[in-house]
């Protein structure tokens, strides 16, 4: 089974690198909230902030090719 590995962001900072179920394990959250960090709407709730200081962004890890991974 190939499952999809995430990278999670606390504003710049990197937070863990993982399954959805790792990085909620990781963060001691359900999963379903790191999924709902994917989702567009998340998305466009941060851009409509005024001051975002405090954001999680998650991001799915695409290989683009061998020695890249982004």
């Amino acid at each position: 089974m190939n499952l999809k590995e995430y990278v999670v962001y606390k504003r710049e900072s990197l937070l863990c690198i993982g399954t959805i179920q790792k990085c909620a394990n990781y963060m001691g959250v359900l999963p379903a909230t790191v999924r709902f960090y994917t989702r567009p709407v998340n998305q466009s709730r941060i851009a409509s902030r005024k001051n975002a200081r405090n954001y999680i962004t998650v991001t799915e890890m695409r290989k683009i090719n061998k020695n890249f991974i982004l």
